[in-house]
């Protein structure tokens, strides 16, 4: 789901819907207008003395589905404002609200009431006033109403009548406000502090050991400090409460939080920069509230991507194999099911896994994105040298019961080779998984982890569903061809497309690493890896040459150490195809009033090098955009970047490729599909 475009275009909604429904009420003065949230204004003395105060309750009553809003109404709204008309001698001091709930709607977080409940205000009468003085309060009140499905701007006159007397307070009266009292935050005694560190904001509230946390949140009454959708973690360091979460905007100084304990208790916290201690044991969270549209629509598009990435040509021949394994096997029922239930536990796990490092790592203060392991060199020349592995293995070079002889799939070795086997796949896919998964994956960025993870296993559960299905059906599986020596002939077949990804994984190596000497220990590792590999092969067919094994070994451990010395760190040699993204770049080139177009790529994403080579470079594009003054941006993923992978999020991805179109004068960009054709671009030049 492209998060940006979609919070964009629903606030956008919302706001015509309610302004619509503002002008057809400002058309009819002369007919009464019901409101949806209905207001009163009630004091809890009526007879207010002269010196001083009363307590004001403006009483707020949503119609079933309805809701209004918090001081800081989080993505989608605002709260409520009185122009007061005062008599002489009274003021009302700010309204003061309730604890707020989180709600998630259309990927936006709002702080709302979906109940009853009371803003309470003091008003104080100046001793001057004289006894029995008409006291009347009103005032004009505008709030925001909104459905899950519909916003409307409503106001309403409310007054309350008040003569000065002797301040007394009926029993029933005072009760009544007890209970609204109660349920107003309370404010901490000592200020908290507070940091931005990366992409996240760090909080520390000094609560002592012992306070009663029941599913705390944190509600920012600041503006421009925190992305509100964004999940919060909570910990304790001793006599400090550890809030982390995702910064959005610039603010600066001192900020003010409401920090709900669960029971519809909070305490209002005014925070002060400094240092924020370190993190501590983990408190539970209460972003358990999530759009449960968007997590199903995630889910699924997650398990349909994961389905297509078996045509990916890194992919393909282990499912083929495997398959194929099947038919080697003679059909046993028992064995397929076990081999297929491995296999999908591998995929699943090694998704989960994956997940799970992401999520870590931005929780830490990372800024990574999905298929991070391929940005650095290290973890590239691993899947080079596991890419080469296969390749010799499907050559015949070497045997291993995974991708070998039938006898795996007859004893305990089947469910150990199906599980690795799915492991792997799951591991080698992520570089294609951007285009397929970006919608499903982008959402992973605004859902809690709880709700993220099964996104990432439902990859891993779409990749597996072909051979689950093999396994599981005997029709599908009495199709499968029968066995003989055709076989061996198509296993050297698929090693083609795995050699390819080994020219690819070691281009993209030569391509992070330049052609200097950092990558004489890369070439050590890899010419090592061939000769262990082919000796071993060697050995399995009579040879016993264990001394030149030992020797290989000795030498791909060394080659393997001093890449990860060396070039663990490394930073990209080699320079993008155009003008380099930074957003300072990105507004100077929309300050010139042409239109703009930013397109984010890494050399280890098959679909973006394809958008490349068959539409963003096409002759006739070009010249399209040079006519037409197009400035084009280049954000290179290849070795990561901070500032790309918080574009990326900002428009609802965790990876690449996004495309983005900045037309002359436009407030938000249009965000491109994925797979991109020549004339979708020139069309974007037309238009303009």
């Amino acid at each position: 789901m492209d998060r940006g475009k979609d919070v964009f275009v629903t606030a956008l909604w919302r706001l015509g819907l309610g302004l619509l429904a503002f002008a057809l009420l400002a058309l009819s003065p002369a007919k009464a207008q019901s409101t949806h949230i209905q207001p009163k204004l009630v004091a809890e003395s009526t007879a207010p003395a002269p010196g001083g105060t009363t307590t004001l309750a403006l009483t707020m009553t949503p119609d079933k589905g309805w809701h209004g809003y918090w001081i800081n109404g989080g993505d989608a709204g605002f709260g409520l404002s009185v122009e007061w008309n005062l008599p002489e001698g009274v003021t009302v001091a700010p309204l003061r609200y309730p604890v707020p709930e989180p709600l998630i709607l259309f990927g936006m977080m709002n702080h709302v009431y979906e109940h009853p409940y009371a803003l309470l205000a003091e008003v104080e009468v100046d001793e001057s006033v004289a006894q029995r003085s008409d006291l009347t309060v009103s005032g004009v009140a505008n709030w925001l109403a909104c459905t899950d499905k519909v916003c409307v701007p409503e106001r309403a006159v409310v007054s309350v009548a008040l003569k000065a007397g002797d301040g007394a307070v009926p029993a029933a009266s005072r009760a009544r406000f007890d209970g609204w009292r109660a349920l107003l935050p309370q404010p901490l005694d000592r200020k908290g502090m507070w940091e931005r560190r990366g992409d996240m904001v760090r909080f520390a509230i000094p609560l002592p050991a012992g306070s009663a946390l029941d599913a705390p949140y944190i509600f920012a009454q600041t503006q421009n400090l925190v992305d509100y959708v964004a999940p919060q973690t909570f910990s304790r360091n001793g006599d400090f409460i550890i809030v982390e979460t995702r910064a959005k905007g610039e603010a600066t100084g001192p900020v003010a939080a409401l920090l709900k304990l669960g029971d519809g208790r909070g305490l209002s916290v005014q925070f002060e920069p400094g240092a924020v201690p370190a993190a501590g044991e983990a408190i539970a969270g209460a972003t358990d509230a999530i759009d449960l549209g968007l997590f199903w629509t995630a889910l699924g598009g997650a398990i349909l991507g994961g389905l297509i990435l078996n045509l990916m040509p890194c992919v393909f021949p282990i499912l083929s194999l495997k398959a194929l394994s099947l038919a080697r096997s003679g059909g046993d029922a028992r064995s397929a099911k076990v081999e297929a239930l491995a296999y999908t536990a591998g995929a699943i796990v090694t998704a989960l896994l994956l997940g799970a490092a992401l999520l870590a790592l931005r929780a830490a203060g990372e800024q990574v994105g999905w298929a991070f392991q391929l940005q650095h060199p290290v973890s590239v020349l691993a899947l080079l040298i596991l890419a080469l592995a296969i390749t010799l293995n499907l050559l015949g070079t070497y045997e291993l019961p995974s991708f070998g002889g039938g006898q795996a799939l007859v004893d305990k070795g089947g469910a150990a080779g199906g599980f690795w086997t799915g492991a792997l796949a799951a591991f080698v896919a992520t570089p294609c998984s951007g285009p397929l998964l970006g919608a499903a994956l982008g959402a992973t960025l605004v859902l809690p982890a709880w709700a993220a993870l099964p996104i990432f296993g439902g990859l891993g559960l779409g990749l597996a569903l072909p051979f689950l299905a093999v396994g599981f059906i005997p029709a599908l599986r009495n199709r499968l061809p029968k066995p003989g020596p055709w076989m061996d002939r198509f296993r050297k077949w698929m090693a083609l497309p795995m050699a390819l990804t080994a020219l690819a994984l070691g281009w993209l190596l030569w391509r992070q690493l330049g052609s200097g000497s950092q990558l004489i220990w890369p070439i050590v590792a890899v010419a090592m890896a061939l000769v262990l590999l082919t000796h071993y092969g060697a050995m399995q067919r009579g040879d016993r040459r264990s001394w030149l094994l030992i020797a290989a070994g000795m030498l791909f451990v060394v080659g393997l150490g001093g890449t990860v010395t060396e070039v663990a760190d490394t930073e990209r040699t080699a320079a993008a195809d155009g003008p380099t993204f930074s957003p300072d770049a990105l507004a100077k080139a929309r300050a010139t009033g042409k239109p703009v177009f930013v397109y984010f790529t890494a050399d280890w994403c098959l679909s973006c090098k394809a958008n490349e080579a068959g539409a963003i470079n096409r002759e006739a594009v070009q010249e399209a955009f040079g006519k037409a003054g197009v400035v084009t941006l280049v954000g290179d993923w290849t070795n990561g970047d901070p500032v790309i992978t918080r574009t990326l999020a900002e428009h609802g991805r965790n990876s690449v490729p996004l495309y983005l179109w900045y037309a002359p004068g436009a407030a938000q960009p249009e965000i491109l599909p994925q797979i991109l054709t020549p004339g979708m671009l020139t069309d974007k030049v037309k238009a303009k």
